[in-house]
């Protein structure tokens, strides 16, 4: 039976108080915080961070797929998920595949994945979910969404078994976004939940448990997506689960992220499940998908993994809610088209996408990018593909005024990297104060979006300062 072999998740560094978003338009506050990407980042780039936290420690040859679940991918014509095995370097004859249209897509995704397995069609298949859904400016949809990223490797191998999948079909009159939308839609909440949300996620998850004959007592956690905890109470109470058994939904810390909720939830269960555990998976979304998962031992703490504790333990707060129009691109202001070549993009794929570098045979010198004349030398024609480190310190920076021919306030830092195990890099600084920048610095290198030149989502490296908590 399909295994999990591995789960991580990603949380933008930024939060944002739902009291100052509030207070922005004099409407009523909801408790807590919300998580907000930063601009250069969307569904592709999060999913990126949530599959290299997934594969930390592990060869990303032996993968044998990636599925990407989102409802905001950067494209509506053009595949995600091969630029995410591009990012994660992965092997490029694997099955790569994007799912979509519901919140209801990750678990959708998993399913396929485990049958995969099952299949003995693939051996392991990376599982990605991940969201940057907007709501309307004023309206309480604004405070309640979160951005963020979760993902788990479906495997012959692993420690918790996947078992009795049940799926409930059916139109649900709940959140909806039309292709002419910018932003979320729904209708009264009260007859959503009730109706739609409360009636399938209940059926799926009993089903569930009578096939695999669980009683509720035996559950040591409750995987259940919600948009809300009284929602998530009420169909707690109905499957006969007491709020000890309730994953956190990380509506106070987070928000609601959408189709990455699950992944994220299941991380965290996962993180403190021991040997022996059963936990009820619940998504909901046009239907509900439920399942269980049976820990054969508990996950070990992996180097370079961070988690879903991981990353809400490094954040930083944006100021105001000027800040997060601007992250959202909520004002409107004349762009500059930068230029974009879709062929150098393409022909330079291994460098922009796969952060590969070239290391002489001669000399053993790291360079990047990939020459045919070793810098230090000067053979011709030696060089071999390496991959780089993500991580290194700054040898040098300049703080830089000028950013697409305009002058900003607040400068970019570009820094000269060292990395981790060789390399010189020249990068932008994002995340992170530029006038905290110091020679030395500790930054991990992340995957972001550089500009829409050409009308073309432009991906390259950036790198961060190292939050406090991860180092």
């Amino acid at each position: 039976m399909a295994k999990i072999a591995s789960f991580g998740a990603y949380i933008p560094l930024f939060r944002l108080s739902r009291k100052e978003m509030a207070d922005a338009w004099g409407v009523p506050a909801v408790p807590g915080e919300r998580a907000v990407a930063s601009a250069d980042e969307d569904s592709l780039t999060m999913a990126v961070a949530a599959g290299s936290d997934c594969l930390a420690g592990i060869d990303p040859s032996s993968i044998d797929g990636v599925y990407f679940a989102t409802t905001t991918a950067p494209y509506d014509e053009k595949q995600c998920a091969g630029i995410i095995a591009a990012a994660l370097d992965l092997r490029t004859d694997i099955n790569t595949a994007d799912f979509t249209g519901s919140l209801r897509a990750a678990t959708t995704a998993v399913r396929a994945a485990a049958d995969a397995v099952d299949s003995g069609s693939a051996g392991s298949i990376l599982v990605v979910a991940a969201d940057c859904r907007l709501g309307e400016p004023e309206s309480m949809w604004e405070q309640l969404l979160g951005d963020g990223a979760g993902a788990v490797l479906i495997s012959e191998q692993g420690l918790a078994t996947l078992r009795g999948f049940n799926s409930i079909a059916g139109e649900q009159v709940g959140a909806w976004r039309r292709s002419e939308d910018r932003y979320v839609r729904s209708f009264e909440a009260k007859a959503e939940t009730r109706y739609g949300y409360v009636k399938s996620a209940v059926e799926a998850g009993k089903a569930v448990l009578d096939k695999e004959s669980v009683a509720p007592g035996d559950l040591a956690k409750a995987v259940i997506t919600a948009g809300d905890p009284r929602s998530l109470g009420t169909v707690a109470g109905s499957l006969g689960l007491d709020g000890g058994q309730l994953q956190d939904i990380l509506f106070m810390s987070v928000g609601n992220p959408g189709v990455p909720l699950v992944l994220m939830l299941l991380a965290g269960a996962l993180e403190q499940a021991k040997a022996g555990d059963k936990l009820l998976v619940v998504n909901n979304g046009d239907g509900s998908d439920a399942f269980l998962v049976e820990l054969e031992e508990g996950f070990a703490a992996v180097p370079g993994r961070k988690g879903l504790s991981g990353h809400l333990l490094q954040k930083r707060n944006l100021p105001n809610y000027t800040a997060y129009a601007r992250c959202r691109k909520l004002m409107k202001r004349e762009d500059v088209d930068p230029r974009g070549s879709a062929v150098t993009y393409w022909r330079d794929s291994n460098i922009v996408l796969n952060f590969h570098a070239g290391r002489c045979s001669q000399c053993g010198a790291v360079l990047y990018p990939i020459p045919r004349v070793c810098g230090e030398c000067s053979a011709k024609d030696q060089i071999e593909d390496v991959k780089l480190a993500k991580t290194g310190r700054v040898f040098t920076f300049t703080l830089d005024h000028l950013e697409d021919g305009q002058y900003v306030n607040v400068p970019v830092p570009r820094l000269v990297l060292d990395l981790e195990g060789g390399g010189r890099v020249f990068l932008s600084m994002t995340d992170g104060d530029p006038q905290s920048v110091e020679i030395g610095m500790s930054v991990e290198i992340i995957f972001r979006r550089l500009h829409e030149g050409s009308s073309f989502h432009n991906y390259y490296w950036k790198c961060r300062p190292v939050p406090e908590a991860a180092s």
